[in-house]
């Protein structure tokens, strides 16, 4: 069962940045900005839980009211061992080209090195962004969900013709079913936007995937 994203304080607080983007000037309907503060500096009006009135606090204090974002151990854990994870469905179908004898287990696998490369760049991106790689205390391939083993590697290596369109695809939809387990677990866990952002894409695009190589 997929988790779905939890932002309520998210979105309280960008209502709270809007009426201070507006309260600059009057709007259009002739409402008068937030007066200001006892201190002379512009407030902000903050909208209350249901039931209750907004309040006026100050631009310092609704900047606090903005959630924590900040990425913990699952966001990093998810974005390096993803990154391990992108790369061997990279090389798996990377085989393909020589080796598939279906045109369309080719295409699979083309749509495939042409989503998750950039994804990878993505990621990588995100590492740098926020830190660099960190140590994941033991965490490994075998802790990943969906990756193929190495005797499994060996013999999608060694098919060829109808034989490999078989494997490949066995192979293919337990790496995706994986990486969407992978993906609905930091959706409960994590905590970076970003992080969400870019499992959520993962759930989308290779629950599709999964979907069309079945139906092959």
């Amino acid at each position: 069962m997929l988790t779905t994203p939890r932002r309520p304080v998210a979105v309280a607080a960008l209502a709270a940045l809007a009426v201070l983007a507006l309260g600059a000037c009057e709007s259009e309907g002739g409402r008068a900005a937030p007066a200001p503060s006892a201190s002379g500096a512009a407030s902000v009006v903050v909208p209350g839980k249901p039931g209750e009135p907004a309040r006026r606090v100050s631009p310092e204090e609704a900047k606090s009211l903005l959630p924590d974002e900040r990425p913990n151990g699952a966001d990093f854990r998810y974005v390096q061992m993803m990154i391990v994870h992108h790369r061997q469905a990279l090389t798996m179908s990377a085989l393909a080209p020589e080796r598939a004898a279906s045109p369309k287990v080719r295409k699979v696998a083309e749509r495939i090195a042409a989503a998750q490369q950039p994804e990878i760049g993505a990621m990588e991106g995100w590492l740098t962004a926020n830190g660099g790689p960190r140590e994941q205390g033991g965490h490994g391939e075998h802790a990943m969900a969906g990756m193929a083993t190495g005797e499994q590697l060996a013999r999608l290596r060694a098919a060829k013709g109808a034989a490999f369109d078989t494997l490949f695809l066995e192979l293919m939809v337990a790496h995706h079913q994986g990486a969407v387990t992978m993906a609905a677990e930091v959706l409960g866990e994590g905590n970076n936007v970003q992080v969400e952002e870019m499992a959520t894409d993962v759930i989308a695009q290779q629950t599709a995937e999964i979907n069309r190589m079945r139906s092959l």
